[in-house]
């Protein structure tokens, strides 16, 4: 990428960059990548903040066991811990979506400005992106499954007892 921008010289960059018409063609294109890098950050307030509960619940727990006072809240440890693992792939795998998507943003940018065609790498950018957010909202549709499923469990036993 540096090499097309070196190869083209800063001459012919700010010339082809002087004309506000074109700058305002690739704005208004990088318009939807952006909502959605906005969406990606919404999205992952939402999983760190599961992240943190369940990370905090576990660190709870295994102090009240390390004082001899966590009796059935160890029950508790197995599911929590599948629920931090798939928080932590959520976040991860929405954070690697969104530098994807930030990288859509750029090549639009420098697409605009070079001769060099880069379509193709935007496109499968953009195809990378949707294919590490939809992985990541999948790790957390596991997660937020995970939970309910554990509080349903949680429920049977206290009617049973």
């Amino acid at each position: 990428m540096l090499d097309l921008l070196a190869a083209v010289g800063p001459a012919a960059i700010l010339e082809r960059t002087s004309s506000t018409t074109q700058v305002q063609h690739v704005v208004q294109l990088s318009l939807a990548p952006a909502f959605l890098l906005a969406a990606i950050g919404a999205v992952m307030n939402v999983m760190t903040n599961r992240l943190i509960w369940v990370a905090n619940k576990i660190e709870k727990i295994m102090a009240a066991d390390a004082r001899g006072e966590a009796g059935r809240q160890k029950r508790e440890l197995p599911a929590l811990e599948k629920r931090r693992t798939l928080a932590q792939r959520a976040v991860m795998l929405s954070t690697a979506a969104a530098l994807t998507i930030s990288v859509v943003i750029a090549l639009l940018f420098v697409s605009a400005f070079v001769e060099a065609r880069l379509g193709t790498l935007i496109a499968a950018t953009w195809i990378l992106t949707m294919g590490l957010l939809m992985a990541g909202l999948a790790s957390f549709l596991l997660e937020t499954r995970t939970a309910a499923r554990r509080n349903r469990e949680r429920m049977r036993e206290r009617d049973g007892d």
